[in-house]
Formats: structure tokens, sequence, C-alpha cells
């Protein structure tokens, strides 16, 4: 909490002397009173709980798929080489160049959203997958064939054991890019959600009002972080590595 706290400190100050202009940069203590503003209001609310259900949504039905496609690429060089060309050409099309596309196809409704949440969320998971099972120590599996594991207990206690510290990492990318697409999504002619109230504050010149957004899409995104990173130390117990 130092490095913020001093960041809020020294804004905070630069504000009160007057150095930068509180339009375009105003100081925490108007941003806070504007936090109370609006939750007392009973608006920010709401429109928070429409963004995390839109990014939940889209983190679920990306994620899932990504860690299918994954797992079916990784496991078979066949799959490999029909599937993961394309994945990549697909992967390095921006997001916001697809949302007119998305438009035209699904409307404006949630349909729209979710998917285009869906498509942020389902690389980095799809990405790490593949690598993690394809990083396996090919010697491993020489020492599987000594012990005589059949295919499955290969999967179960070989590949999926060390392929689950690039997985993990694949669902924080995931989540980290949900809440990225989730902003984009949210500029889709919405009326609801955080990305709505920065993109309707900003027609007002209510800067405050946009900080406020920003700050509430930086906290709960490191805290989803923290969460699964709350899961890493637990499920990679058994991993000695390097800790700076």
């Amino acid at each position: 909490m130092l490095l913020p706290a001093a960041v809020l400190a020294l804004w905070e100050l630069a504000g009160y002397l007057g150095l930068i202009s509180p339009t375009l940069l105003p100081r925490p203590t108007d941003i806070f009173l504007s936090f109370l503003d609006l939750l007392t209001g009973g608006n920010l609310l709401y429109h928070f709980q429409v963004s995390l259900l839109r990014a939940i949504g889209g983190f679920v039905i990306g994620g899932l798929l990504g860690l299918l496609f994954g797992l079916v690429v990784g496991f078979s060089s066949k799959a490999e080489e029909t599937i993961d060309p394309t994945m990549q050409m697909l992967r390095t099309i921006p997001t916001l160049a697809v949302i007119p596309l998305f438009i035209l196809w699904f409307g404006f409704g949630e349909a729209s959203k979710l998917l285009l949440i869906a498509k942020g969320a389902f690389f980095p998971l799809y990405v790490n997958t593949f690598l993690g099972i394809r990083s396996v120590d090919v010697k491993l599996f020489e020492v599987a064939k000594v012990l005589e594991f059949s295919k499955w207990k290969q999967i179960k206690n070989l590949i999926l054991p060390s392929a689950l510290p690039n997985i993990l990492l694949g669902i924080r990318l995931s989540l980290g890019a949900a809440w990225l697409a989730l902003v984009a999504a949210e500029l889709m002619g919405s009326s609801e959600g955080i990305g709505y109230l920065i993109t309707d504050a900003r027609q007002f010149s209510q800067t405050t009002v946009v900080f406020v957004g920003i700050i509430i899409f930086a906290v709960f995104g490191k805290a989803s972080d923290s969460f699964v990173r709350l899961f890493e130390r637990r499920l990679l117990k058994w991993r000695d590595s390097y800790k700076g």
C-alpha cells in the first residue's frame, strides 16, 4: 500500500496547491466525495452489479472454451496443425475492430456484450493451457514408462500438474482481459454498467465520476487477480521455484 498511498498524497498536495487543473485531474478527496454521492444515490451499486455479472458471464464462456481448446490442441499434434494456425490469426484481431461486426450480428443487447468479453477471455487461457501441456519435461514421460503409468495416469499425475502453473497464469490473464473487454463492450450503446457511467460522465465533463469508474475497474481487477493468486499459492505448494 506504500506506493499508492504516496501517489495519492502527492496528487492531493498538488491539487491543493493549484498545480494541476481540477477539471483535468481532480483531487482524490473530490473523487472520494463523488464516490460517496454515487453510492448513496443508489446508482453506483446497480451499475457495478450489471458490469460484474457481464464480466463473470463473459469470462466463464470464454475461459471454459479457451481451456477446452487449449487441452485439445495441447494433447493432439493433429489438432494443433488444424486449429492452432486459425486461432493465432484470430488472436491478433483487436477487440475494438470486431465491435461493428458484433453489433451487426447480435445487435446492442446483452449477447453481443457477453460474446465480446468472452473473446477477450478466450485467448490468454487457450494459449497458456496449450503451452503448459507442451512444456512438460520429456524426461518425466520416461519415468512414467518405467512406472508403467497408463495414459489416464500420465494425464492426471504428470501432465496436468505440470501444466497447472501455466493454466493458472492463463486464468489470471483471462480475468484481466475480461475486465478490459468489459469497457469496450459497455461502449456499444449500453445504458447501464460502469462503462456507461464513465461515458455518460465524460459527456458532461464530470471528471470525478470518470475517475470513480476507473478506480472501481482497477480495484476489482486487482481483487480478482489476488483471488486467483491465492489459489496459486495453495495448489502449487509443491513447486520449488525462485521467489525473488
